[in-house]
């Protein structure tokens, strides 16, 4: 594959540069600015607390899974089991956790990337292009709902169909990448319905290749692998998103390094998660919903554990201000953080430099 011969600046990007310390709120409803006790077993063998009680920091070699502290070497594996339970009916999950609004917010996070000011500076300036001008690397993205939304805001500022043969090379590419093979599987399934196999790039057409590269050849490509240790080489891609996955990895800021490591100069972090909202009314509310969304799991989708783990593991999570912190602890620069529906929900923005 060749590298990108030229570092996009960050005056390519709609969205100015802003200050470390900045921030902003935006809501479609309403927006803010930026000891457990052992008693039973849940289904993925793990001691099951309180769900109210906010766990204590585990010590090094262990870490969070839900409200349960275990091996950090186990927590992958239990994540994994968490998310091919879920996996057919993941749309469900979130319309179930959110009440539906994970689509707006992600369409809201989509509009944010500023894709149609970049691709169209892009080609003005590279107009015959001898490789994609614009990669954007999209982790924990199985299922494809952000993937496929940058891939047909692409199209859009290009003016071209989500369904025509691919141009030779693409001007701008997505990679999907996520460690579960079984989300990875029903965002492919989703993708040749959507866009045909001229231009989606499926894990097993890599098969028997000793040394598998991304492909200049096709828009749309999807990759198993680890948040901790993308199987990409360094400076590879201009845009790195990640959706309500950086808390179930294993160590979060491992991730953040190796996002880092992965983007060009001149490249954008956005990390989009759950948090617990700063107000202790709105706060209660939440936790009452959150209370419920366990038994709604077991109806919807006969799968009450692997909801309550994901109730648990906002509650375990980082406050936007530490994420932040973590966020320019690896290198990444500008950090802004808007916060969503009174702070159920943010959105951490960062370059590298």
């Amino acid at each position: 594959m060749r590298a990108i011969s030229r570092p996009i600046a960050r005056s390519q990007w709609r969205t100015p540069f802003r200050s470390i310390s900045s921030s902003r709120t935006f809501s479609f409803y309403a927006s803010s600015s930026s000891s457990s006790s052992s008693s039973s077993s849940t289904p993925f063998g793990v001691p099951e607390s309180s769900p109210l009680s906010p766990p204590s920091s585990p010590p090094s070699s262990h870490t969070h899974f839900g409200s349960q502290t275990v091996l950090s070497s186990e927590k992958a594996g239990l994540v994994g089991e968490v998310f091919s339970s879920v996996a057919p009916s993941y749309d469900v999950m979130n319309d179930v956790m959110s009440l539906g609004l994970h689509r707006l917010w992600k369409d809201h996070l989509v509009s944010q990337l500023s894709l149609p000011s970049t691709l169209s500076s892009l080609m003005s300036s590279n107009p015959s292009p001898t490789a994609p001008l614009f990669r954007h690397l999209d982790v924990a993205g199985g299922t494809g709902d952000v993937s496929f939304r940058s891939l047909n805001a692409m199209h859009a500022a290009l003016g071209t169909s989500p369904r025509s043969p691919p141009l030779d090379p693409p001007t701008s590419t997505v990679t999907v990448c996520d460690i579960n093979p079984d989300m990875l599987r029903v965002g492919e399934e989703r993708a040749m319905e959507l866009y045909g196999p001229a231009n989606v790039e499926r894990m097993s057409d890599r098969e028997g290749l000793s040394s598998p590269r991304l492909s200049s050849s096709k828009p749309l490509s999807f990759w198993e692998g680890d948040a901790e240790c993308l199987p990409f080489d360094s400076c590879t891609f201009d845009l790195y998103t990640i959706t309500f996955g950086l808390r179930n990895v294993t160590d979060p800021f491992r991730a953040l390094e190796s996002a880092y490591d992965k983007l060009r100069p001149g490249s954008r972090i956005v990390v989009m998660e759950f948090s617990m909202p700063p107000n202790p009314i709105v706060r209660a509310g939440y936790d009452l919903y959150s209370e419920a969304i366990p038994p709604l799991g077991k109806a919807v989708a006969d799968d009450e554990a692997s909801y309550r783990y994901l109730v648990e593991s906002i509650r375990a999570w980082y406050s936007p201000e530490e994420l932040k912190g973590k966020m320019e602890e690896a290198g990444f620069v500008g950090v802004t953080v808007e916060s969503l529906n009174m702070g159920v929900v943010c959105i951490h923005s960062g370059w590298k430099l």
